[in-house]
């Protein structure tokens, strides 16, 4: 995607360093970071330098890159694995880039790792590249079909967190619909979940904003309201974690917009690339670990200043005790369906298992 008259991806090769856009500074700062130690790695990912399931991937395969061009021994690419894989625990792609980074270096001689290390990190961010394009132009359809059936035209789309292309390598999951949708000129309004307590929906809303597409930013709670109105048409969202059985995890607050889409029969679907889906868990709610976050996430909120710097202030009283689950589960039966990369699929293991039965097995 373009900033000013600039592509990007969030990360990227330039002169032999891995660069990210250092996403803890967004919207209000755009700064690029350069990753270089297997720690620099582990920190951007446990801090939300970056974020998104499929980004965490990606990142993971290059900080596998970088680490075995300083050491590719066998014991420092099981340490290395072992120290990133316990950064996030929800987002299964973390695990999945992990077991595709060792699976293909293991049996490698030391002195032919970091080569392929580096061309599988790439492969994998390209990989996620296409992905997410496909996933947007499968999710286009419904929005054309919507577009069809209503007298004024404009698809109201309603999308909770960030789950665009700043937390995939480009184009983004949930936002890829919406991208080429406007980029084929169907008109579209999208609602933007604030998503405390992070506020990712102020992300969505930059990235939305640079592309010219027409959006207003919303309060967590009034999304019921504008669905109990009719001024939703549709709920896109994206996840960190979707089983075998259609249940989806995503970030909280997901599963309330869930319930809140069913009770108007209004349609609900996730967007999401094959590698989220973990097909070793089956139920959701019981299986899944939920990450449970720093409670000053909650007390604090960072934005800009009037003196235009960014500043942190504190909106609890100081003695509060905050509790900061990052993630829900939505069960499949809330899920309309799941856009993948293939195709449109019923939220279910029937349906999952017949769009990619290479991984049912």
């Amino acid at each position: 995607m373009k900033i000013g008259d600039r592509h990007y991806r969030s990360i990227w090769l330039e002169d032999g360093e891995v660069r990210i856009i250092d996403q803890r500074w967004l919207p209000h700062d755009f700064r690029i970071a350069t990753l270089g130690s297997l720690e620099d790695f582990a920190t951007a990912i446990r801090d939300m330098w970056v974020r998104g399931a499929p980004l965490i991937g990606a990142t993971a395969a290059f900080g596998i890159a970088r680490e075995m061009a300083r050491d590719p021994s066998h014991q420092n690419l099981d340490r290395a694995c072992a120290l990133l894989n316990a950064t996030r625990p929800t987002a299964i792609n973390l695990k999945w880039a992990l077991d595709r980074c060792r699976a293909a270096l293991a049996p490698l001689a030391d002195e032919d790792r970091a080569k392929t290390a580096l061309s599988l990190a790439c492969e994998i961010s390209d990989e996620d590249v296409e992905i997410n394009r496909q996933i947007g132009l499968h999710g286009m359809a419904l929005i054309r079909d919507i577009a069809r059936q209503k007298s004024n035209g404009t698809v109201q789309i309603l999308t909770h967190c960030n789950a665009g292309w700043l937390a995939t390598v480009d184009w983004g999951t949930a936002t890829s619909p919406m991208y080429q949708a406007a980029n084929a000129d169907i008109p579209i309004h999208v609602w933007v979940d604030e998503t405390r307590p992070r506020n990712q929906g102020a992300l969505t809303a930059w990235e939305l904003g640079a592309h010219g597409i027409d959006h207003t930013y919303i309060t967590d709670n009034a999304g019921g309201h504008l669905m109990q109105r009719g001024d939703v048409d549709l709920v896109i969202t994206g996840t960190d974690r979707t089983t075998k059985s259609g249940d989806v995890c995503n970030k909280i607050g997901t599963y309330l917009k869930a319930l809140a889409a069913h009770d108007n029969g209004i349609p609900f679907y996730v967007a999401l690339p094959s590698p989220t889906i973990d097909w070793t868990v089956g139920d959701g709610v019981a299986e899944i670990p939920i990450e449970a976050r720093d409670g000053h996430e909650v007390s604090n909120i960072q934005g800009s200043a009037s003196d235009g710097g960014i500043a942190k202030v504190r909106v609890t009283p100081s003695d509060t005790h905050c509790g900061n689950p990052a993630f829900d589960v939505t069960p499949a039966r809330l899920v309309t369906g799941l856009i993948t990369e293939r195709g449109i699929s019923p939220a279910s293991a029937e349906g999952l298992a017949a769009m990619f039965p290479e991984h049912a097995q």
